[in-house]
């Protein structure tokens, strides 16, 4: 069978965790850039990324893998393993085999913690090195803002198709129900993309709800920001404030993991509290209203556009540097092969 997508998976920073979720001593088996993983903690409390399967004779190294200093321990024959991939030890061996003395066995990936999450980089080749850095969001842990509302998505997709809904001004009205077609101020430049919205959208009402069909509309600003595929930040600004911390990460090459962390502030307020909570619900609404378009669509290279249909051309063009030349090649020749077929 053929795969719905023919897209490689493009290189950034994505969240593989939350950093309250791993522990010191922690090992967790995860999957995602459509390989098996281990993600583990030290005890000195540095998170490590490393391909799982251990290459002495193939035991997965999250499924029980022992933290032991500042290696994880294999659960088959206890070799030992540092953040970096490098064999750090075999308990009943003399001497590390000359094949992997002094470099590397096991593939590891860069890791950064920031924004209360676990952060590795992904690059299909493995010797190149991060090209950028995490953003880090002020208000994300700030005193006067609140812990965490988390949501998450395993969603049929990927990144370039979801992320394109920001570009793609007129869904907002026939998807969502916004009463006018948003204003927006877009901005790409290298690894970043911004994107500044004016709307007249259906007001947030006292008691938490929002009336798609009223008329009782009020002035939304949106402020919203692309770091590389992987990261995404929004800040809303009405009545009340919302910072919106969203991460989607490649399962593999058809899925992804999408999570919404919502922050407010916490001198809102009752009444903007209670608009605040309404609107965080209106945007997790938004979602489930996307999903089963994304689970269910083709991507469409060379699509029949409109004058109202919003920058898409400009986001494919800016999000495509985000691919290797070399995959990218070959997944176009695939996609003229399929479209001549």
């Amino acid at each position: 069978m053929s795969k719905r997508y023919n897209k490689p998976i493009p290189f950034g920073w994505y969240a593989v965790e939350y950093s309250e979720d791993l522990k010191v001593g922690e090992v967790k088996a995860v999957k995602y850039f459509g390989k098996e993983l281990v993600l583990f903690r030290t005890e000195s409390g540095e998170a490590a990324l490393l391909d799982a399967y251990c290459p002495h004779l193939g035991a997965h190294l999250g499924h029980g893998g022992i933290v032991k200093g500042e290696s994880v321990s294999c659960p088959f024959h206890a070799w030992k393993f540092d953040g970096t991939g490098m064999l750090t030890d075999i308990p009943y061996a003399k001497r590390i085999p000359p094949k992997v003395k002094d470099k590397p066995c096991i593939r590891s990936y860069p890791v950064v913690e920031r924004n209360q999450m676990i952060w590795a980089w992904y690059h299909p080749k493995e010797e190149v090195a991060p090209m950028w850095e995490v953003d880090v969001i002020p208000e994300v842990g700030a005193e006067g803002w609140t812990e965490f509302r988390k949501f998450d998505w395993n969603i049929k997709s990927i990144i370039q198709e979801t992320g394109e809904n920001a570009a793609d001004i007129a869904h907002f009205v026939t998807v969502h129900n916004v009463p006018f077609m948003p204003e927006s101020e877009v901005e790409m430049k290298g690894h970043r993309r911004s994107t500044i919205f004016d709307a007249q959208t259906h007001a947030v009402e006292e008691d938490g709800s929002v009336n798609h069909t009223g008329d009782n509309l009020e002035a939304a600003r949106l402020e919203s920001y692309n770091v590389g595929p992987g990261q995404t930040y929004q800040k809303f600004m009405r009545l009340f404030e919302v910072v919106l911390m969203a991460t989607v990460t490649p399962v593999d090459d058809q899925n992804i993991h999408l999570r919404f962390n919502f922050t407010l502030p916490t001198a809102q307020s009752d009444m903007k509290k209670i608009y605040a909570d309404g609107f965080v619900q209106e945007l997790v609404h938004q979602v489930q209203q996307d999903v089963p378009i994304w689970e269910n669509k083709v991507y469409k290279p060379t699509p029949i556009l409109c004058d109202g249909d919003g920058p898409i051309g400009q986001y494919r063009k800016w999000f495509n540097q985000f691919y290797d030349e070399q995959e990218l090649e070959e997944a176009n020749r695939k996609d003229e092969l399929l479209a001549t077929a």
